[in-house]
């Protein structure tokens, strides 16, 4: 998601690409193996009975064969993070500051190497994996500057006793990730736990497993304890021995309502705490007093970024039936502009959906969305580039659909692809309570030019993370999260340290004690 879309303006050129990037489309040089880590170093599996083919979306090739972790690894994993947690909790918050900003300085001196990798794995443009990469770092240099600012709190009572709470860290915590953003997830997750004095096992999804344990290098190489964040790969499987595994505190997830509901019930057997952020149905609400311009423009942004592979998504677009026909008019106009093609292009504005059945899935959206009624306006094919290499790539044109209505399935359920659903709305009471007729809670969007407007209308919509004139704009110092079945817990901003920390309580008694016996 969009650090701020000023970053559009401090765009680096591009660094010349290495040579095994520069084959990256035509697929002669894979990425770099093994893509498990722990005990600070890539680990190769012994005796490996299960692999996946883990592919390049750009091109459809296969870029390497992902070993999946059993319980043996798991296990090996957690004990390389409850050892490191010995030795980075009982540093101070400076300590450990110092470090961080270590891994966001690489970070920032790799950015062009992680953000080309993230786009051969994921097939997002580089000019947003740039920024991925950017929030990454950013996410990293907050939480160290947070590290330090950890306290408890003074209580004086009667007779000069008091009372003082500590904020100590939880121990090892799981990250597990999702695809559609895989280096900024890993840092979103790692950098509130490790500031927090935590450590850390991340899985990643096995869509997109390459750059999460380039992070763990960086973090190594920043000078981390041996262990503190560790990379295990694998699927449904992999993550419920996570879940269950004795020594584990915490579990973040970002993905799915339905996986989501698993692992809550998983943790529950271990009463362990988490934080769940999961899918949405956003609406974006446009009234007939808003700027044009930025309206479309906030639309686009709604649905379009990363392929329209963002959980936040504005999908629902609900616009006052005055302003409908030239917002349609100006929407599609500028949705049939955006370039489609080669990611790693600077001109990309769109890339390759992450997978095949995933392509399938959305484009079969799209055709479920004519049969009940609603109107192609542009987009909803498959897209092939006129490039060769390309031409295996799992692309489709981006779509706008007209005159749906609340009960389509295009406008119930999360597609994750390039597909806006317009409706129309007479009255703000109307539209509000249609936007929040969805048991999703992620997000929520209104562009209005009248102020009383804005906020009376935020404060009745049910949603964690709402826009004013702007939408899919996530810098990290503000929290990020739903409400309803979109998650618990939140992302971000100082209020991430109360799920990374357990407060204890301890009473001084400077008199005798009073007892009653």
């Amino acid at each position: 998601m969009l650090q701020k879309l000023v970053l559009f303006r401090f765009l680096r050129p591009a660094a010349i690409l290495s040579a095994a990037l520069r084959c990256a489309s035509s697929g002669t040089v894979d990425v770099k193996v093994p893509l498990n880590f722990w005990c600070g170093d890539r680990v190769k599996i012994k005796d490996v009975s299960t692999t996946e083919p883990v592919y390049e979306p750009a091109t459809g090739r296969v870029l390497c064969e992902l070993e999946l972790c059993g319980s043996l690894e798991v296990n090996q994993a957690v004990q390389a993070a409850q050892s490191a947690y010995q030795a980075w909790s009982r540093m101070s918050g400076m300590e450990r500051a110092h470090i961080m900003i270590e891994a966001a300085r690489i970070i920032e001196n790799r950015r062009e190497d992680i953000a080309e990798i993230e786009v051969v794995n994921n097939g997002k443009s580089i000019t947003e994996a740039r920024m991925d990469v950017d929030s990454a770092r950013l996410c990293i240099e907050y939480y160290a500057g947070v590290a330090s600012t950890l306290a408890g709190q003074h209580i004086q009572l009667p007779g000069g006793s008091f009372a003082y709470t500590r904020r100590e860290p939880l121990g090892v915590c799981v990250g597990i990730g999702a695809w559609n953003y895989p280096f900024q997830i890993a840092a979103w997750k790692s950098a509130p736990a490790l500031a927090c004095g935590n450590s850390m096992v991340f899985k990643p999804s096995p869509v997109t497993p390459v750059t999460a344990v380039m992070l763990a290098e960086i973090y190594a190489k920043a000078g981390t304890p041996e262990g503190l964040f560790n990379i295990v790969q694998g699927g449904q499987e992999t993550g419920s021995l996570l879940c269950h595994h004795p020594d584990v505190a915490k579990v973040s997830f970002t993905g799915s309502v339905p996986t989501g509901k698993k692992i809550m019930e998983m943790c529950s057997k271990g009463v362990k705490q988490v934080t769940l952020e999961l899918g949405g149905k956003s609406p974006l609400l446009i009234f007939e007093d808003s700027d044009l311009g930025n309206a479309v423009k906030g639309a686009l942004m709604a649905n379009f970024l990363s392929q329209g592979q963002v959980c936040s998504n504005g999908t629902r677009v609900f616009v006052q039936r005055q302003m409908l026909p030239e917002f349609l008019e100006e929407v599609v106009r500028r949705t049939k502009d955006i370039e489609i093609g080669d990611p790693l292009l600077e001109s990309t504005r769109m890339g390759a959906l992450v997978s095949r059945p995933h392509l399938d899935r959305v484009l079969g959206y799209v055709e479920q969305a004519r049969k009940e009624g609603a109107k192609v306006l542009c987009g909803g094919e498959p897209f092939v580039p006129l490039d060769p290499k390309l031409r295996g790539g799992y692309y489709m044109t981006p779509c706008v659909l007209g005159d749906c209505t609340d009960d389509m399935t295009c406008v119930k359920e999360e597609i994750f692809g390039p597909v806006m659903s317009v409706l129309s709305f007479e009255t703000e009471e109307e539209a509000l309570l249609r936007a929040n007729n969805s048991a999703l809670g992620l997000a929520a969007g209104v562009f209005t030019s009248d102020v009383k407007r804005a906020h009376r209308v935020v404060e009745h919509l049910k949603a964690g993370s709402c826009f004013i004139n702007n939408y899919n704009i996530t810098p990290v110092e503000v929290p990020f999260g739903g409400f309803k079945m979109s998650g618990i817990g939140r992302e971000n901003g100082q209020v991430t340290v109360e799920h990374y920390t357990q407060m204890k309580t301890v009473f001084v008694e400077m008199g005798d004690v009073d007892s009653l016996f």
